[in-house]
């Protein structure tokens, strides 16, 4: 019986365990991995390189409209792939750049809308709003 080289994804699951990474992050980036190869018709990663990898990341962000953070998490999984389980330098892959997380502002009264507030509440409710 003739012994075969383990699959890609059992490649990368091997040495996602090797470096004791969570199962999360396994699960997670094995599947980025599949989505990637499924994206470009099947073809290995090893037959790949810079313009797939965008295309893949462009894809997500403009057709897909996944999160700044999803998007990195992607690069992050290919990025892995490449070094860690085929071996291959990706240069070009830190010209890719990282996508902004959007700033996000924390939403806040006014002074006069807290006197606003606080004056149409009486009775518990306005105990409790008030302690607030």
């Amino acid at each position: 019986m003739e012994n075969k080289p383990p699959k890609l994804l059992d490649q990368l699951r091997g040495a996602i365990r090797a470096r004791h990474y969570s199962i999360r992050t396994e699960n997670v980036y094995c599947d980025w991995a599949r989505r990637f190869i499924l994206f470009h018709g099947k073809r290995h990663p090893r037959d790949m390189a810079a313009n797939e990898v965008t295309a893949f990341l462009t894809h997500l962000a403009n057709e897909r409209n996944v999160s700044a953070s999803t998007q990195n998490q992607a690069k992050s999984a290919l990025l892995f792939l490449y070094k860690q389980v085929l071996g291959i330098e990706l240069p070009w892959l830190d010209e890719i750049v990282q996508a902004r997380r959007g700033t996000r502002l924390p939403v806040v009264l006014t002074p006069r809308e807290v006197r606003d507030l606080l004056g149409a509440t009486q009775g518990t409710m306005g105990l409790i709003v008030g302690l607030l």
